[in-house]
Parts: structure tokens; C-alpha cells; sequence
């Protein structure tokens, strides 16, 4: 190994603890939830299922540091996260590793998106937090005041958890809100990592407090505690329906992230074979553990055998195996659950006529939950394996006749997240982009820009609010207008 790459066994994983107030404790009464490696099916860790008191005590913390929080200045908040954001930098590799081990994400993934990406989303925050008008007089002259929300109980996935925890906290501090993080218990050894970081770059006593467990237990009295003024929640539709309803019980606000089953349009003046390949590799990353993942690639009639030709070529090509070995391009799906739910949604499209190249467990591995990217083609548009958020290395093959014929597809989906448009015509491109109903549209292959600072979120049952950005931020304020302070005369 060369330069700051590290072995497995020299990172230290967070282990059995709780971030409460800004002390660790290790509570030796509470029942411990054991974290597996995908890959190995090893136990590498375990994380504490917390009770009622645990939780009680998150809340108390992050209420009673909400004050003094709130009351310093946009500079200092901004100095603690620049801070944290080094520290990220310099124990990225640590944290890639760690993330690898959890979730079964190859390690050149995990350095690009669980290290490097929420660095620079942090400080872009930090960016955008610096440069908001913060108070100012609108036309009338009524005084316009941006203020914290309050306390924020930010519940994050499995599947993109370092970037899922920065997109949260960063915001929710720089604007001057305490957390309570729940991470999710299938992945939350970063979390407690990222705790660490947190007490090291200064951030004072319960402004950042973590608490682990199951989502059904401690995610449930979480959510059903009125310690909070908000929640974030990135996960099922599911469970953010159920989110969405305690909190508008409470009239609090909710900003919710809930997936999607994000179209890949190409038309005819495309150039297919690009297309494809770039939607294939777009579609696997992170073994299709994606929420924006495009997994519906509608083509031209006419090109659907030639697409699904570049299509399973792609797919063969990818090299399974050991997250941390190089070589490794796909790793196995998060759990076995995980992997169960893929096959069985394969298998039950194969016995209804569809033809599925891949998409079977991998051969050669003694352990690991492993499943060979799929290729699914003579599917009906109403089939469960086109309509269904599956969360696997699985792609859908349409075809479109036309500009009209693509939008209706496009569109046909209780989703509206993501969607990739491709055209060599950048009018023609445009106007399909606009005519689809998504939260971001991307033309002809292009990735996330820099800085990050573009809003992510979705139409329909995708969710409710924007992540990054200066739309970020504004999900953790409030508003209020102050008459008469600076009246005009």
C-alpha cells in the first residue's frame, strides 16, 4: 500500500457508543445491535439500541445548547465547520475504509462520494452560509430576520450515509439548529465516526448529539417524540408517509428524500451507444443502491435491440468482489434482505415473460451478499420490476415511439426525483428536459457541477424540500418580518 491508503484492520471502528451533550457513554444495560460487513458477513462492530431515556436526553441536550447555538455568529458557526471540514479531509481515507466495510461500496466509490463529496458539500454550505443576507429590509421597509428552525432530528440511509449526515448537519448548523442524528442500523459505525470529528473540530456540547438502534424501535420513538421542530428524513416512501404524517400532526415541518425510478430518455439523434454505457455505469454505482439511479432506459423502438446489446455488455463487465480490492468495480448489495428483495423481484419478472440478463447470485463467493447486475428486457410498462423502486444493479429497457411517447414513459412513475435526457440536438434536449416532471434533469451525461450547491429533491411521492445549496439551507430557517424597525418615512 502506498501513500495515506490504509488496511481494514488499522481503522479503528466507533464501537457500542452514544454522542449525548458532547460526552461518549457505554451504558453496559442496553441490548447491542450487531453491524455486519456485506461482503464478509462478518460481525465488524455493534451499536447500542437506545431507550427512551437515551432519547429523552439527545433532546434535552440539543434543546438546552439550542440558545447559546443560535446566538453566535454566522462566522463562528462557519469557523467550527470549516474546522470539521478539514478534519474530514485529513481522515477521509478512514472514513472511505470504514464506509466500505459497512455498506460493501468498492473503496475508489467510497473515497469519491463517503469522503471526498461531503467535504466539499460541507464547504459549500459553509460558502453559502457566509454570503446569506441574514437581515435586511425588503421594499416596504419591514425588517426581513432568517432564524433556526430549532432542534432537528435528521434520520439518514444506508446506502450514501457520510454524504446523506453531511447534507443534514451541515446545513442545520450553519443556520444555528442543534441535531439528534439517527443513523441508519444497517450502516451507523460513520456516524459515530463522524461524532468524533464533530468534538474534535470544537462544536460545543449538544449541538451534534448521536443515537443508534433499529429503525422500528428507536427510529419510531424518535419520530414520535415532540423534541423536535423538524425532521429530515432520507429513506423508503414507506416510512416517510408514516414521517409525514406524525409530523403534520405536530404542524412542524418535514423535509423528506424518498427515492425514486429515475428515466434515462435517449432519442434518435443520440448517440446510443454512449447512452447506454453511460447509463449502465450510472445505473450500477454502488452496486444500484441509488435513490437517483437512472433505472429505466427508454430508447427508440428501433434501437432496442442494439441497446440492449451495449446494455448487456456493460454489465458483463463488471468485476465483483472485495470492496477494499482494487480491482473490485461492483461490491455486494447492503445486506442479505437487501439481496433477497432483488432476486425475488427478478425472478418474478422472469415467470411473467420478461427476459433478464444477469441478475442471479454471483458464483465464487463463500460469503457475501452478491447478485450479478441484471439487464431486463419484454417487460410491460406496468410490471413491478419497471414501476417499483428495487435498490439493486437492475435496468429496465423501453421503447419510445417519439418525443411525445418518451415524455408520457418518463413520466408514467409515482416518482419524480431524477432523470437523464440525452440528445445530440441541445434545443431538443432542453425542452425534453423541461418537459419532464423531476427534481433535477441531466443533459447528455453531465454529473453533479462544483461546487455542489445545485438543490436536490423531488416531484411527487420522491418527497418534500431541497438538499444543498442556498435551497438547502432555507429548509432550516425561518422566516420573520419585524414592521416598523426600519419604516420609511
Amino acid at each position: 500500500m502506498t501513500g495515506t491508503e490504509l488496511a481494514p484492520d488499522t481503522v479503528v471502528v466507533p464501537d457500542a457508543r452514544l454522542y449525548i451533550d458532547g460526552r461518549w457513554s457505554s451504558p453496559s444495560d442496553r441490548e447491542l445491535v450487531p453491524v455486519h460487513n456485506p461482503a464478509t458477513e462478518q460481525v465488524i462492530g455493534s451499536v447500542i439500541e437506545c431507550t427512551r431515556a437515551d432519547i429523552d436526553a439527545a433532546f434535552a441536550a440539543a434543546r438546552q445548547a439550542l440558545g447559546p447555538w443560535a446566538a453566535t455568529t454566522v462566522e463562528h458557526r462557519a469557523e467550527l465547520l470549516d474546522a470539521l471540514a478539514d478534519a474530514l479531509h485529513d481522515r477521509g481515507e478512514e472514513l472511505a475504509v470504514l464506509a466500505s466495510m459497512e455498506i460493501g461500496m468498492p473503496l475508489t466509490e467510497s473515497r469519491a462520494v463517503q469522503a471526498a463529496f461531503p467535504e466539499s458539500v460541507l464547504r459549500s454550505i459553509v460558502d453559502v452560509a457566509r454570503t446569506t443576507r441574514w437581515e435586511y429590509d425588503d421594499e416596504s421597509g419591514t425588517t426581513i430576520v432568517r432564524e433556526p428552525v430549532g432542534v432537528v432530528l435528521a434520520i439518514t440511509p444506508w446506502n450514501f450515509p457520510v454524504h446523506q449526515i453531511i447534507a443534514k448537519l451541515a446545513p442545520a448548523l450553519a443556520t444555528g439548529c442543534t441535531v439528534v442524528l439517527k443513523p441508519a442500523e444497517l450502516t451507523p459505525l460513520n456516524a459515530l465516526f463522524l461524532a468524533e470529528l464533530c468534538d474534535a473540530a470544537g462544536i460545543p456540547a449538544g449541538v451534534v448529539n448521536v443515537v443508534t438502534g433499529r429503525g422500528s424501535t428507536t427510529g419510531e420513538m424518535l419520530v414520535q417524540s415532540e423534541g423536535y421542530d423538524l425532521v429530515s428524513f432520507t429513506g423508503s416512501l414507506t416510512v416517510g408517509k408514516h414521517i409525514g404524517q406524525v409530523a403534520g400532526g405536530r404542524v412542524i415541518r418535514a423535509t423528506l428524500e424518498l427515492g425514486g425510478k429515475s428515466p434515462a430518455v435517449v432519442l434518435d439523434d443520440a448517440d446510443l451507444e454512449i447512452a447506454v454505457r453511460t447509463t449502465v455505469r450510472n445505473c450500477f454505482t454502488n452496486a444500484g443502491q441509488k435513490c437517483n439511479a437512472p433505472t429505466r432506459l427508454i430508447v427508440p423502438d428501433g434501437e432496442l435491440a442494439r441497446a440492449r446489446e451495449i446494455a448487456v455488455a456493460a454489465a458483463a463487465s463488471y468485476v465483483l468482489g472485495d470492496p477494499i480490492d482494487p480491482s473490485t468495480t461492483m461490491g455486494p448489495l447492503a445486506s442479505a434482505a437487501q439481496r433477497d428483495k432483488v432476486l425475488g423481484y427478478l425472478d418474478a419478472a422472469r415467470a411473467r415473460g420478461a427476459t433478464v440478463a444477469g441478475g442471479v447470485r454471483a458464483d465464487g463467493f463463500d460469503a457475501g451478499y452478491y447478485v450479478t447486475p441484471a439487464i431486463v428486457t419484454d417487460v410491460g410498462e406496468n410490471d413491478p420490476v419497471v414501476t417499483d423502486e428495487i435498490f439493486g444493479p437492475v435496468l429496465v429497457l423501453l421503447g419510445h415511439q417519439g418525443f411525445d411517447d418518451a415524455v408520457r414513459i418518463a413520466n408514467d412513475t409515482p416518482y419524480g426525483l431524477s432523470a437523464e435526457v440525452w440528445s445530440a440536438d441541445p434545443a431538443l434536449a432542453e425542452a425534453l428536459a423541461r418537459h419532464i416532471a423531476a427534481g433535477q434533469v441531466r443533459i447528455n451525461g453531465v454529473r453533479s457541477p462544483q461546487p455542489p450547491v445545485a438543490p436536490f429533491g423531488g416531484y411527487k411521492a420522491s418527497g418534500i424540500g431541497r438538499e444543498l445549496g442556498r435551497f438547502g439551507l432555507d429548509e432550516y430557517l425561518e422566516t420573520k418580518a419585524v414592521l416598523g424597525l426600519h419604516h420609511k418615512s
